[in-house]
C-alpha cells in the first residue's frame, strides 16, 4: 500500500520518464508535490525504493528507474487521487488512533481479542490503515497487564529486523502517548503519516532509529512526533 504523496511522486516520475527519458530533478518533484522542502523528497523517495516501485541507478546523476506499478494497475498509471478527506487524509489517521481504546473482547481468560489495524512501515514512515473488521486473538500475556488498552498492527518493511521484527510480523501495542528512550514506538510524524521505529530523545530533539544499518535514523523536533504506542509483544506466522 503506497501513501498518496509516495503514489503521486510514482505518477510524476513515470509519466516524466516516458515523456522525455530523464527522471525529474529533486526541485521538480517537490513543485509539483506541493512540498516544503527537498527531505520530504527524499523520504518518500526512499519509501518507493523500499517497497520495490522505483531503483536508483548508479553512477548517473538523477538517475531513477520505475519497476514496477500497483498492482491494481498497469503501465499507464490513472491520475493522482484528488486532495479529498479520503483514508489517507490525516485528521483521519489521528481519529483511527483516538479510537483504538475500544474495550476489546475477551473470549477466556487466556486469549483476548484485540483490534487489527492495517500495515505500518518498518522501513519508512507510511500512512497506517485502519481495517475495521480486522481482529487478532493473541495470549493474554503479550498485554503490559493493567496498563491500558492495545490493538494490533501488521509490519510492512525490513528496518527492524535486528530488533527481532520481520517483514510480515504482527505487532501488539500498547496504547500510549509517552514512552522512554529506547522504547520501540509506533510514532505519528508531522501529524500525517506514521512508522514504527526505536526512540531516542537527542536533547530537544527526537531521533527515530531503525534497527537495520540499511537505514538511515530520523531526527525531528519535540512538535513532530507523537507516541501513539509501545511495543510489548510480537506474533508471527510460520
Amino acid at each position: 500500500m503506497l501513501t498518496k504523496k509516495q503514489y503521486e511522486l510514482l505518477v510524476f516520475i513515470d509519466e516524466r520518464l516516458r515523456a522525455t527519458g530523464v527522471s525529474p530533478s529533486f526541485d521538480e518533484m517537490k513543485a509539483a508535490l506541493g512540498l516544503a522542502s527537498k527531505s520530504g523528497i527524499h523520504r518518500l523517495i526512499t519509501g518507493l525504493e523500499e517497497r520495490g516501485f522505483i531503483r536508483r541507478l548508479p553512477h548517473r546523476a538523477r538517475a531513477l528507474e520505475v519497476v514496477r506499478v500497483p498492482e491494481n494497475s498497469d503501465r499507464d498509471l490513472p491520475p493522482a487521487p484528488a486532495k479529498t478527506r479520503d483514508a489517507f487524509a490525516p485528521n483521519v489517521i489521528q481519529a483511527d488512533f483516538r479510537i483504538l481504546g475500544a474495550e476489546p473482547a475477551r473470549p477466556s481468560d487466556d486469549i483476548v481479542r484485540l483490534p487489527l489495524y492495517g500495515r505500518i512501515a518498518a522501513g519508512t514512515p507510511i500512512e497506517a490503515l485502519r481495517d475495521p473488521g480486522g481482529a487478532v486473538e493473541v495470549p493474554a500475556g503479550l498485554l503490559a497487564q493493567g496498563r491500558g488498552e492495545h490493538y494490533a498492527l501488521e509490519v510492512d518493511g525490513d528496518s527492524m529486523v535486528e530488533a527481532g521484527i520481520l517483514d510480515g510480523d504482527t505487532v501488539i501495542i500498547q496504547q500510549c502517548t509517552t514512552a522512554e528512550t529506547g522504547d520501540i514506538v509506533v510514532a505519528l510524524v508531522e501529524d500525517q503519516e506514521v512508522t514504527l521505529k526505536r526512540l531516542r530523545r537527542k536533547g530537544h530533539s527526537i531521533a527515530l532509529e531503525p534497527a537495520n544499518e540499511r537505514y538511515e535514523t530520523r531526527i525531528y523536533g519535540p512538535d513532530q512526533v507523537h507516541v501513539q504506542g509501545r511495543l510489548v509483544g510480537l506474533l508471527r506466522r510460520y
